[in-house]
């Protein structure tokens, strides 16, 4: 995952986090990585622009903005940003993580955590914390106790016939293979594929594929590329069809979705 990451950043924190829940925003640029690491803290990490993608030894996590992806403690993970992207991190002591879950998994962004979030870009909290910031901090806090889980939002599998086709997929997005044709590479059978699409992704290979374009169009919409540039890159013979499926999945078309993002390099934070 790191092979073609320019940019090293090393974790802000190894021993110990300044606060019991402490708030870090960073602007990362394009191609950069965290190495593999943990820590006894719990981690809630968003992106204001850009993807998450975070692996982990057995789940690979690509968010878009309306999911963020919680870390519980000790959480061997790796992060990476294809794109420049400004994202923040969470960090949660042991001792406050026990009503989230125990295992890593992407959580749903609420209008108010969304709120929330943005109010704390805008102004983050100083060390000393005032009261007034850990009450903010706080209800964050049990507003992501109380979101819904996600799983992954693009979940990837270990499956020795499903997975070569999944990073295949993933590295050729604007190829529109048939399932026949995705079978006969995988040297399966069509029935067998759908079977273990379902059973390790709870989802039809059509579905995911949807999803892969959604997270590599959000990547190509913080550059200056074109919504029809972006279809066509994507595989669509038109705009209307790309414009049509991002709007199901996203509600807000491309460029809506594009108007609505803060520019990643607005805030530059400590990397």
């Amino acid at each position: 995952m790191t092979q073609s990451a320019r940019h090293l950043h090393l974790p802000p924190f190894t021993d110990a986090i300044p606060a019991p829940i402490y708030f870090r925003s960073a602007w990362v640029p394009a191609s950069s990585t965290y190495p593999v690491h943990s820590h006894p803290w719990g981690e809630f990490v968003y992106s204001y622009s850009g993807v998450m993608d975070i692996k982990m030894r057995d789940q690979h996590f690509l968010a878009p903005p309306h999911y963020g992806v919680w870390l519980p403690p000790e959480a061997e993970h790796v992060g990476r940003n294809r794109y420049e992207a400004c994202h923040c991190s969470l960090y949660i002591a042991r001792s406050l993580c026990t009503d989230l879950p125990q295992q890593a998994c992407a959580l749903t962004i609420t209008p108010l955590i969304r709120a929330l979030l943005d109010d704390l870009h805008a102004a983050p909290p100083g060390l000393p914390q005032s009261p007034e910031e850990q009450r903010l901090l706080q209800v964050l806090l049990d507003k992501l106790r109380q979101t819904s889980r996600a799983g992954s939002y693009l979940p990837g599998s270990d499956d020795p016939i499903l997975a070569p086709v999944l990073q295949w997929l993933e590295r050729n997005p604007g190829e529109t293979p048939s399932l026949q044709a995705l079978a006969t590479m995988a040297n399966t059978t069509e029935r067998t594929l759908l079977r273990r699409c379902q059973r390790d992704l709870g989802m039809s290979l059509a579905q995911w594929k949807q999803r892969l374009t959604v997270v590599r169009a959000l990547e190509r919409l913080e550059t200056p590329m074109t919504v029809e540039a972006i279809a066509l890159d994507l595989g669509y013979s038109s705009s209307s069809a790309f414009i049509g499926m991002f709007r199901k999945l996203m509600g807000v078309t491309p460029d809506e979705f594009r108007k609505a993002r803060p520019h990643a390099g607005a805030q530059d934070g400590q990397a």
